[in-house]
């Protein structure tokens, strides 16, 4: 019996320590935020997980408004759980990167990048190239438009849509573009043809596939997605495009950095842009091809004709851009 109860007890010893040894060598941990959507961000974290076992992935998604609130709360108490942060609402970056919120690091891959901006200093880096094209419901528009001007013409009188600025911030940077670009006269022409202010970009979208609206500023992958489904719905694309990047950048004082460069080599690689462009969006490498049948332009020709934006300028102007679209379009 005492010599059953010594084996006992140096069993329980012997596990003891290996579980502390084990502890010690516990695998490097990941939390991204992110406001792709599931299907991508799900897709790319188990293809990551097979190249990286040794890495405990987490990410949390959302909008990039409720992203930044929540990263606001946990710097408030005093404890951030994000490490790497990665989405399309570019002001955002440079402003954390002005409040001294990112690390900087220059990935290998980052010398493959095409984008319409790059950070200098390396605090961000576009991952993926948003574009916002003009939908259009086929059966109602017969002659697609071809240029924003058309937008203009009585057959889209009552029926063109745009997404809420104040709710949504890729119309927001759309509507910074457009007006830098073209002007703000094209607004007032627009609101004078009876152009529609919805929601969020899904619902343009939808009221688009629906036939309640005739045409509308459309994201990409929200766009193709309706018409790969069988919506009666066609996606086009000005000469001067919205084209807005989608930065990735690592958090100021992460303690795991080392899984954050992992993750964002990865996400810039080859591999992981090929992810990025199966989800019916464009990369940011020019040697990663389209899906079959993708209505989008190469990423070296959205650059090209990319309009272009100082994003410094409308973080400090966004209350008065909004103001000023909100009282020319009379929203209440």
């Amino acid at each position: 019996m005492k010599i059953l109860r010594a084996f006992l007890i140096i069993f329980t010893v012997f596990i003891g320590l290996t579980g502390l040894a084990s502890y010690g060598n516990a695998a490097e941990k990941l939390m991204v935020y992110t406001s792709m959507k599931e299907s991508l961000i799900g897709k790319i974290r188990d293809e990551f997980k097979k190249k990286y076992p040794e890495v405990a992935f987490d990410y949390y998604s959302a909008g990039a408004g409720k992203l930044m609130a929540k990263i606001a709360a946990e710097r408030q108490a005093g404890k951030l759980t994000v490490d790497v942060l990665w989405h399309s609402e570019v002001p955002d970056f440079y402003q954390l990167k002005r409040q001294g919120m990112l690390e900087k690091y220059a990935s290998p891959e980052a010398k493959n990048i095409k984008s319409p901006i790059k950070d200098p200093d390396g605090f961000f880096t576009p991952a993926r190239l948003g574009t916002l094209g003009i939908a259009y419901h086929t059966k109602k528009i017969t002659n697609p438009p071809k240029s924003w001007q058309d937008l203009l013409d009585a057959r889209f009188k009552n029926g063109f849509g745009i997404a809420n600025p104040s709710l949504s911030g890729t119309a927001f940077v759309s509507i910074c573009m457009i007006t830098a670009n073209i002007g703000w006269d094209y607004i007032e022409k627009l609101q004078k043809n009876g152009a529609k202010i919805g929601q969020g970009s899904g619902q343009v979208v939808d009221d688009t596939a629906s036939g309640d609206l005739l045409a509308t500023l459309a994201p990409d992958y929200i766009a193709m997605d309706k018409i790969q489904k069988g919506a009666n719905m066609g996606l086009v694309y000005p000469q001067e495009m919205l084209v807005i990047p989608s930065p990735v950048a690592i958090i100021k004082g992460t303690p795991n950095r080392k899984a954050a460069e992992k993750f964002i080599d990865y996400l810039l690689s080859k591999e992981g842009q090929t992810l990025v462009a199966n989800s019916g969006t464009l990369p940011v490498r020019a040697d990663v091809s389209l899906p079959k049948g993708s209505l989008l332009p190469s990423p070296d020709e959205a650059v090209k004709r990319a309009m272009k934006l100082d994003y410094l300028k409308i973080i400090d102007e966004k209350e008065n851009i909004i103001k000023k679209f909100n009282m020319i379009m009379r929203v209440q």
